[in-house]
């Protein structure tokens, strides 16, 4: 990000408008280093592509596009000549109908503000568009019809909550470590970086927050939505007869996020495997699949759906992830995990600003490819008045093992068996590597093991290996678990 181009000196109207310029270098600084977004786009210069910007800002919730300022937020700067501003102006005025827009100029920067249209779908010569998440897209049959026929809707995330109390309810606290943790840093202060971030708007010189910035910012977001909390429980068995443990987060989006990862990785089983000297742990399921899931659904909910919240449920045979709210309008069974809806646009723009969101419109696909890579089932997906999604658990490997485990053994054995158990081919050299004993001592334990019948040797003298006996023991015998642990 640079900003060495700009010229000093406050915005300017330039719309024959009075009032005091909207831009200002702090927040232009914030808003070069937030990048794209629902509202903001970067062009590099001046070309007939404006066109479909502005129809898709209209069509959305308004924006701004910044003329001079390059994909990678590097301001290159634009010459804003009265000929540049009466092509952009007349770009306006041929939409169908004409978008209205304002037109201001900080240092070389032109910054082109398409309202949000009153009369929707607008359309320019290439088509309809609409803005979601940081690209315009071009509509579709459906989604046009939809938009015309839905007219005045506005979504719940969108929705001005003017019960909210700026000083008593807002955490300052968290929305700094927010801002921290996405390096998002400015000179601005709070209330212009909120309505910057599309969070809050101006009434009267008050400002309120939308519901989007009370489920993710508010001190207690379930004093306003009691239904916006996210419940985590541990079933015995393969259905809910019998609860082992259960946690009711109520917290903001990204706190319900983070706790219930930490659920997760509770109860989940959790084997490892060394690569050299390293060890690497890998849970049951992947945990990012797990993550994409929990994100895909405070995201996607549907917030209007009360009496209802996101469940996470741990069986003994999968993990179901349930949240209220089918399919938004515009996907179906046929484009689903094809194609990018947001049922809350300003809830999935401030994820997409965190690393949990790493492409948009890609969770589904990434699911899926997390599951084929660790040699899982795909994820299953339902959907009707609730979206599911469940993953399959691996089933831990139990292994009988003779009646001499029954007594106590000495540590470097239990190294040595679970080590067998949990890798192929285990050979002398590998145990004394890579568990840490001492060529004496890995050789006096395997040959106590393989004396009480515990481990065999199988193959040449050279390429030989261990494994764990896998003989019936004549009486009932205790059970260890050597291919995973918790």
């Amino acid at each position: 990000m640079s900003t060495e181009n700009l010229r000093k000196g406050s915005g300017k109207k330039m719309n024959g408008k009075k009032g005091k310029p909207s831009m200002n270098e702090s927040r232009l600084q914030f808003i070069m280093q937030e990048g794209e977004g629902l509202k903001i786009e970067f062009k590099h210069s001046f070309d007939k592509s404006l066109a479909k910007e502005i129809v898709a800002f209209a069509n959305a919730k308004g924006g701004k596009i910044f003329l001079g300022v390059g994909d990678n937020s590097e301001a290159v700067g634009i010459k804003a000549t009265n000929r540049l501003k009466s092509q952009i102006q007349d770009i306006a005025n041929n939409c169908d109908p004409a978008i209205e827009i304002d037109l201001e100029r900080h240092g070389n920067i032109l910054i082109v503000e398409a309202k949000e249209g009153k009369d929707k779908p607008y359309k320019c010569k290439e088509g309809f568009f609409i803005r979601i998440g940081p690209n315009s897209q071009k509509m579709k049959r459906n989604k046009i019809i939809e938009l015309a026929t839905s007219k005045g809707k506005i979504r719940f995330d969108e929705k001005i909550n003017k019960e909210f109390d700026f000083k008593k309810d807002f955490d300052k606290g968290k929305f700094k470590m927010f801002l921290k943790e996405n390096n998002l840093f400015t000179g601005l202060e709070t209330k212009d970086i909120l309505a910057s971030l599309g969070l809050a708007s101006r009434e009267k010189k008050k400002l309120f927050l939308n519901n989007a910035g009370i489920l993710f910012f508010a001190k207690n977001p379930q004093k306003f939505f009691l239904h916006s909390y996210l419940d985590c429980i541990l079933f015995k068995g393969k259905d809910k007869s019998k609860v082992i443990d259960r946690k009711t987060f109520r917290s903001d989006l990204l706190g319900q996020l983070s706790s219930a990862k930490e659920f997760v990785k509770k109860h989940l089983n959790l084997g490892y495997e060394f690569e050299g000297f390293e060890r690497k742990e890998e849970y049951e399921i992947p945990l990012r699949a797990i993550e994409e899931a929990l994100v895909n659904a405070l995201m996607h909910r549907d917030y209007f759906f009360k009496g209802a919240n996101i469940s996470l449920f741990i069986y003994d045979d999968r993990l179901e992830i349930v949240s209220p709210g089918g399919l938004p309008n515009g996907l179906d069974r046929k484009n689903f995990g094809r194609i990018s809806v947001r049922r809350n646009q300003i809830i999935a723009d401030i994820f997409s600003k965190t690393p949990y969101v790493e492409q948009i419109g890609s969770g589904i696909k990434r699911m899926k490819n997390l599951m084929k890579k660790a040699n899982l089932s795909p994820p299953k997906f339902e959907m009707n008045n609730f979206f599911a999604v469940t993953f399959k658990r691996k089933k831990p490997l139990i292994e009988p093992l003779p009646e001499p485990l029954i007594e106590p053994l000495p540590e470097p054995s239990k190294k040595i068996i679970k080590f067998i158990g949990r890798n192929k081919k285990v050979n002398r050299l590998k145990i004394i590597s890579q568990i840490g004993l001492s060529r004496a001592t890995a050789t006096r334990h395997l040959s106590k093991l393989k004396k009480k019948g515990m481990i065999k040797y199988l193959g040449s003298k050279k390429n030989g290996y261990y494994i764990l006996t896998k003989r019936k023991p004549k009486k009932k015998l205790k059970t260890v678990k050597v291919a995973v642990e918790k």
